[in-house]
């Protein structure tokens, strides 16, 4: 009887184990599947831009609404347009000098853009009027670009 005793201890505990084993096999075999590894994977990014704007609109001096417009507008006058910034002056949220074409410190004017549209379609009609004829190799320009007519 001694004998029977002291085994079913050991079987008690060797069972436990074996299910211990299985249970950590089976979490192993979850944790490791490719499925989930790409799909972590495929996360990461939006974990990264997600972290990234938290952090620019905590450190950024403006209040939380006006620093996602300071950074839409970093893309330009129309995204800056589509999220109500217009004509925003040097050292207000959403200027940037890239904005401000004429350099008078006010960024996405509405009447200069349309200025400047107009102004160049006349330099393009201009340019077509003076177009050097066909197999002449002389220089033109059309505002800042130069083109050579082979």
């Amino acid at each position: 009887m001694t004998e029977l005793s002291e085994l079913r201890p050991k079987r008690k505990t060797l069972k436990r184990q074996l299910r211990r084993e299985k249970r950590a096999a089976a979490t192993r075999a979850k944790a490791l599947s490719p499925a989930r590894i790409v799909a972590l994977i495929a996360s990461l990014p939006l974990v990264m831009c997600s972290t990234a704007l938290g952090v620019y609109i905590r450190t950024s001096p403006y209040p939380a609404e006006q620093a996602l417009q300071h950074l839409v507008a970093m893309a330009g006058c129309e995204a800056a347009a589509k999220v109500g910034v217009f004509e925003v002056r040097e050292g207000m949220a959403g200027y940037h000098a890239s904005n401000d074409h004429d350099g008078n410190g006010v960024a996405c004017e509405v009447q200069s853009n349309t200025a400047s549209l107009v102004g160049a379609e006349e330099t393009v009609q201009a340019a077509r009027v003076s177009a050097p004829a066909a197999g002449n190799t002389e220089r033109r320009s059309i505002g800042n670009a130069k083109f050579i007519r082979p």
